[in-house]
């Protein structure tokens, strides 16, 4: 199979992740964990579903906020186009992940996705009233906005080292904390992401990200198998290269 096939779903697939909340493969990550089964029914009434194919736009900063997401399938860039043409990917979003945790009346960020994604799309006046019905929803967004802040902070700590290969290192390991979460040697996680989408997210060039996975991979850390495919061998001595505050028993909290 070609480049990031983890990531890449047949149709097929992606429309089974927008079947009826009790058979979604992210259930019990998602928002909708907070509903109990036999009231998920009130959160299907108010939920369409979004498919996306890869590179294709969400919704772009200056769209008015009209819908709340969460993504079931595939991966999104979250992005901020900059008065020189160039743009600034601050987040990339996995399935589970929320979108739409902004007071404001308008996106402030591009979302596109990376891969061919699905998400479920729900009207902010309507979700606001089911949280209303069910405290619980809405403690559950809260505690998913909490974790999110964390990770932000955790982001800005890392983009803030001065060190390609310490923003290389940091972004790997919050990746592997977000998508693996039984840890063990030798973890394989999938980069959906291009080289380039790496490069905007942390402010470098695509030919120092290449460079620094050489180097990680020359120094025994990583294996790359695969373009898309990276196999941590070293989690600790990784955690060491990304700096202070970005240990990997840390870097699980933020992503829980």
């Amino acid at each position: 199979m070609g480049a990031a096939a983890g990531f890449r779903s047949s149709l097929t697939l992606v429309r089974k992740a927008c079947a009826t909340c009790r058979e979604c493969d992210v259930r019990h990550q998602a928002l909708c964990t907070a509903m109990a089964d036999e009231h998920l029914h009130r959160l299907e009434d108010i939920t369409s579903p979004v498919l996306l194919q890869p590179n294709q736009a969400l919704l772009r900063q200056g769209d008015p906020c009209r819908k709340v997401y969460s993504l079931t399938s595939g991966m999104l860039r979250l992005f901020t186009d900059l008065p020189d043409g160039r743009r600034q990917i601050t987040d990339f979003l996995m399935p589970g992940d929320y979108l739409g945790l902004v007071d404001d009346d308008f996106h402030s960020q591009s979302a596109e996705a990376v891969v061919a994604s699905s998400l479920c799309a729900f009207p902010i006046n309507q979700m606001e009233l089911l949280m209303d019905e069910f405290p619980s929803l809405r403690e559950r967004l809260h505690r998913m906005a909490r974790a999110a802040l964390r990770q932000a902070h955790d982001s800005q700590l890392m983009l803030g080292r001065l060190a390609p290969l310490e923003k290389l290192a940091g972004f790997l390991l919050m990746l592997d904390a977000r998508t693996n979460h039984h840890p063990h040697h030798g973890r394989r996680l999938q980069l959906a992401m291009s080289r380039t989408d790496i490069a905007d997210h942390l402010g470098l060039t695509i030919e120092t990200v290449s460079r620094c996975f050489t180097r990680l991979k020359a120094q025994g850390l990583i294996r790359l198998p695969e373009a898309h495919l990276v196999e941590i061998l070293h989690e600790g001595r990784l955690a060491e290269i990304a700096g202070i505050g970005l240990s990997p028993e840390h870097l699980r909290l933020a992503a829980s």
